[in-house]
């Protein structure tokens, strides 16, 4: 069979971007933007097709929902949700009620800031009543995924979704069209959390008291002094006996890792360790090295005190506050300004007055100085900061503090007014008075008319690579269209699975954008799939919504890998998880929900309405 030209440079820039995509050679953002540039150099698309992600209505309507969901982090309301757990002592009613309020918030506000703002909430409480942080953080990422589907809202996969929906078929979704079946995966995914999910989830230790805030095993690089009795000896030999479970990755001299076996140590040199924090701390008393030294405070000249102000001097003990210094965990934040930055490169320690002195992630193969390190979602940054630098670090939105957890507080006027404003902005679009895109755009006005937030934190609040992402992968669903390709790939279903029926064509749809969403993004996924799931209905000459649905509840429900949901990346590195780990609690809920998906949606979407 001949394929037209454009046909073949369309899979051919489809398949480049799903091997960038699984690889994570470039970042999902950049890789959309090569595809609409490619689809655009290459002839494939117009101007006006390449650039329609950028005014697509999903685009802006995800913009928005990460607007109206920040005003509400912002003036804390969901922390004075949240703290509601830190009052529970039975793990049970914790993990009950925990999943209650997660669902509650996100299937209306994005859940990697749902996730956010519970990620230290239940690390501090899991802390403080002895329990396993790891018995609590797939439950939460996983439940927080689930309940994005109940809305249309919920997550950007469904607004996504109806948007090409839309655009190509004339096919959409009211707000909580979702609901009733999306509230049955909730307590389908909730009762097996609750009893199966529960066993089967690993109990990876409980945090010993006073050392709550490692997360795990860092990575720290020590710096050798001139006075120091490792000078001259060998690396197999520059660890002190009592160094159990540190190891010494590399010896780094003027940035160059020491490779010769007859190597000694020398003044200057830079020791990058691996191990458990404590430990790590350990060997570096025995071996009398150190850390970078960390940027003083700027002076701060106290305030004038005039004739009647001597209660308001500075107490000697503000001072000596002040001087005072913090261990404190952050995480890369999903959507943060430092993603693939170096500290070098973004003058960290001058920025924020603290010094990285060990970063926890998920691959730990780092084998360079710290601050050559472009910083990933997920990396937990071992910190040394001043107390009066931690407010910058916690108001900071790219990053999430863990080790410091004193919350923010609740400012209980602006938060109900945010409330309101969000559930406006959604019962006006519910009712049908405004269109949901114009509905949330006035939403996001009022918040900053009323001062609610700045414009300044709107746009911080926006996660730009989420955007970015939609924008440039859109086109190539365009393309599929415009190509043929996806009748081309729907003719090939109905030729395998026609004669079934269309239940085992919804069967195959929704397993084909899983097994995408589990090593790929899932706005990708669901860009891939979408065509093709129109193409199909449209040859068998059934409703569209069924197979469409399967698009939207596989590519937004993703169990099995650490590495297929920001969610999943956020509470990997935070509770101490395996790769395997999500493989053995997530697979088999990926597999119910497939199952269910089978049964159920054809029972709410109907084939033949």
């Amino acid at each position: 069979m001949d394929l037209p030209l454009t046909l073949l440079t369309t899979i051919a820039v489809m398949l480049v971007a799903v091997y960038l995509f699984i690889t994570e050679k470039l970042r999902v953002d950049v890789v959309a933007l090569l595809v609409m540039t490619a689809l655009l150099v290459l002839g494939v698309l117009s101007v006006p097709e390449a650039l329609s992600g950028f005014s697509n209505q999903a685009t802006v309507m995800v913009a928005c929902m990460f607007v109206l969901s920040g005003a509400l982090k912002a003036n804390g309301a969901l922390v004075a949700i949240g703290e509601l757990l830190s009052r529970i002592r039975w793990r049970w009613l914790f993990l009950l009620v925990m999943l209650g309020l997660v669902v509650s918030v996100a299937a209306f506000i994005n859940n990697t800031a749902t996730v956010a703002v519970f990620l230290p909430l239940v690390l501090v409480a899991t802390a403080a009543n002895g329990w396993a942080p790891s018995k609590f953080l797939i439950p939460l990422s996983y439940i927080s995924q689930t309940a994005g589907v109940c809305t249309l809202i919920g997550t950007s996969t469904n607004l996504l979704v109806d948007s090409m929906a839309r655009d190509a078929a004339g096919v959409g979704f009211t707000i909580f069209e979702f609901a009733p079946l999306g509230i049955i995966f909730v307590g389908i995914c909730s009762v097996y959390l609750l009893t199966v999910g529960w066993w089967i989830l690993p109990n990876r230790g409980t945090p010993n008291p006073g050392e709550t805030e490692h997360v795990g095993r860092f990575i720290a690089e020590l710096v050798v002094p001139a006075d120091t009795p490792v000078i001259g000896t060998s690396p197999r030999k520059v660890l002190p006996d009592s160094a159990d479970d540190v190891e010494l990755l590399e010896v780094l001299r003027n940035g160059v890792a020491q490779r010769d076996p007859d190597v000694t140590i020398q003044a200057g040199d830079r020791l990058l360790l691996r191990g458990l924090w404590p430990r790590i701390e350990a060997a570096r008393k025995a071996m009398k090295c150190k850390f970078d030294r960390v940027p003083k405070a700027p002076d701060r000249a106290p305030p004038p005190v005039t004739e009647g102000d001597e209660g308001d001097k500075p107490k000697e003990s503000d001072a000596v506050r002040r001087d005072e210094r913090l261990h404190v965990e952050a995480m890369v934040a999903p959507g943060s300004h430092l993603i693939g930055r170096t500290l070098h490169g973004m003058r960290f320690a001058h920025t924020y007055r603290a010094r990285v002195q060990g970063i926890h992630r998920r691959q730990l193969a780092i084998r360079v100085p710290l601050d050559r390190v472009p910083l990933s979602v997920g990396d937990v940054l071992m910190l040394d900061a001043p107390v009066d630098a931690i407010d910058a670090l916690r108001a900071d939105p790219g990053m999430i503090v863990l080790g410091e957890r004193a919350q923010e507080r609740v400012a209980p006027k602006r938060a109900i007014v945010s409330a309101l404003i969000m559930f406006a902005a959604i019962g006006v679009a519910a009712l049908g008075w405004l269109p949901i895109v114009a509905s949330a755009l006035v939403g996001c006005l009022a918040l900053v008319a009323l001062r609610l937030m700045t414009p300044d934190e709107a746009y911080e609040s926006i996660d730009w690579q989420v955007i970015l992402l939609l924008a440039g992968i859109i086109p190539l669903g365009i393309a599929l269209q415009k190509t043929g390709g996806a009748n081309m790939v729907a003719e090939l279903l109905l030729n395998f699975l026609g004669p079934y029926g269309p239940l085992a064509t919804l069967a195959a749809i929704y397993l084909m954008t899983s097994v995408l969403t589990e090593v790929m993004s899932n706005n990708a996924s669901a860009v891939l799939v979408v065509p093709i799931a129109l193409a199909t209905a449209e040859s068998m000459g059934v409703d569209a919504k069924p197979l469409l649905i399967a698009v939207a509840f596989a590519a937004s429900t993703s169990f099995a890998t650490p590495i297929s949901y920001q969610t999943n990346t956020m509470v990997y590195t935070a509770g101490g998880y395996r790769f395997s780990d999500f493989v053995k609690v997530g697979m088999p809920l990926n597999v119910i929900f497939w199952i269910s998906a089978i049964i159920l949606i054809p029972r709410f979407f109907p084939f033949y309405p």
